[in-house]
């Protein structure tokens, strides 16, 4: 039998790659419990019997230290937090989103000792990029790299494949021409390959098996590598 010794902390488990990690990890006995920090609560009745180890936190992202404080110590932290502009409203707020909270919740994880902290961001990320997106997304790994984490895990994927609960247009017309495409993602194009969130979430769960302290950065194509390792991979077919 396995030893249930892991907590794991996930922060964006309503998004694509969230939902997919939550039922991941919901299968994964070497976790014995997964808390997961909400606007609101969620509707998890489609979930396995594992459930029972599932914790729910509704928090104020504003304000999330006292939410977090007694569960960070030794955890493995997965922050998928992540909007658009549209959605958000403005720039100003897609930053509160996708800078201040990743970069909050990873200083917390810092000071509280967390085992590791794993976080989305995107291909492309740079804090030198002249796409406003891409270089928030840059400013939050260059950040994060300073705030004293054991064990920092950035995940750059490309274009998502899946299903998001808000539909993005652009996005669609993408994934149906990359389907089509498929092929031809090969060699130099290997990294702008389209990737399906589940082999991300697989992905950022086979890192933890590693234990390897220091940053780690996996572009498209080392996610879809590291995926293949991880043992819950059965239970996403």
């Amino acid at each position: 039998m396995t030893e249930i010794t892991k907590t794991a902390v996930i922060a964006g488990a309503s998004g694509l790659i969230g939902k997919e990690l939550l039922r991941v990890l919901l299968h994964d006995e070497s976790y014995g419990k997964i808390i997961i920090l909400v606007r609101k609560m969620l509707d998890v009745k489609h979930l396995p019997h594992s459930k029972h180890k599932l914790e729910q936190r509704v928090i104020d992202f504003a304000h999330i230290e006292a939410a977090v404080a007694d569960c960070m110590s030794g955890s493995y932290v997965f922050c998928t937090l992540g909007t658009t502009i549209k959605k958000a409203g403005s720039q100003e707020a897609f930053r509160k989103v996708d800078y201040e909270y990743p970069l909050s919740l990873g200083r917390i994880s810092a000071k509280a000792g967390a085992a590791q902290f794993c976080i989305v961001t995107a291909m492309g990320a740079s804090s030198r990029s002249g796409i406003f997106y891409n270089k928030v997304k840059g400013q939050v790994e260059d950040t994060l790299q300073t705030a004293g984490l054991q064990s920092l895990h950035i995940f750059r994927p490309s274009l998502l494949l899946g299903e998001r609960e808000e539909k993005r247009a652009g996005e669609q017309i993408a994934s149906v021409i990359a389907k089509a495409t498929s092929f031809a993602w090969i060699g130099p194009l290997a990294r702008y390959k389209p990737i399906y969130g589940k082999t991300v979430a697989l992905a950022m769960v086979a890192s933890t098996l590693e234990h390897a302290p220091g940053v780690h950065v996996y572009p498209s194509s080392a996610i879809h590598n590291l995926a293949k390792k991880s043992v819950m991979k059965s239970v996403m077919k």
